[in-house]
């Protein structure tokens, strides 16, 4: 299994400054909306294999006991807080673009999924879930004809 970056095909033709602009606006918009002005969106790859489907949630910084993940009506929520701590009372920050605060994203689970199996890891900074499907649970079927 192998994940993929997500990349438009407007990376080819955009510069890479108005890119990351357009990406702050945005990330920035929903990011503030509804919410905390202390909140961020950390990024996520969702991968599939035969056998699962894993959620890679990247938040670097952070302790396994900072997350919550639970399952209601195959609606996945992985929520959390990074906490801004600084120790060092003599470093004076210039620039600060790390993301800090409370954070929660929600994925729709497929029937198919065995939810009494559902693990989680956090390694370097990300939190993988991996959710196993249930063999015995068949979305797919095939209707003849008559």
């Amino acid at each position: 299994m192998s994940l993929i970056k997500y990349n438009s095909v407007l990376n080819d033709y955009v510069p890479t400054q108005f890119s990351n602009l357009i990406d702050r606006f945005f990330n920035d918009a929903v990011t503030r909306s509804g919410g905390s002005a202390y909140s961020f969106v950390p990024r996520v790859d969702i991968a599939e294999n035969e056998k699962a489907f894993e959620i890679h949630v990247a938040v670097p910084g952070m302790n396994k006991e900072d997350f919550t993940i639970d399952l209601k009506d195959n609606l996945l929520t992985v929520s959390g807080e990074r906490k801004f701590t600084q120790e060092k009372k003599e470093v004076n920050f210039h620039s600060i673009e790390t993301q800090y605060g409370n954070f929660s994203r929600s994925f729709g689970l497929p029937d198919n999924v065995d939810a009494a199996k559902i693990s989680a890891t956090y390694v370097n900074g990300i939190l993988v879930i991996s959710v196993p499907k249930d063999e015995k649970k068949v979305l797919k079927t095939t209707i003849k004809v008559n």
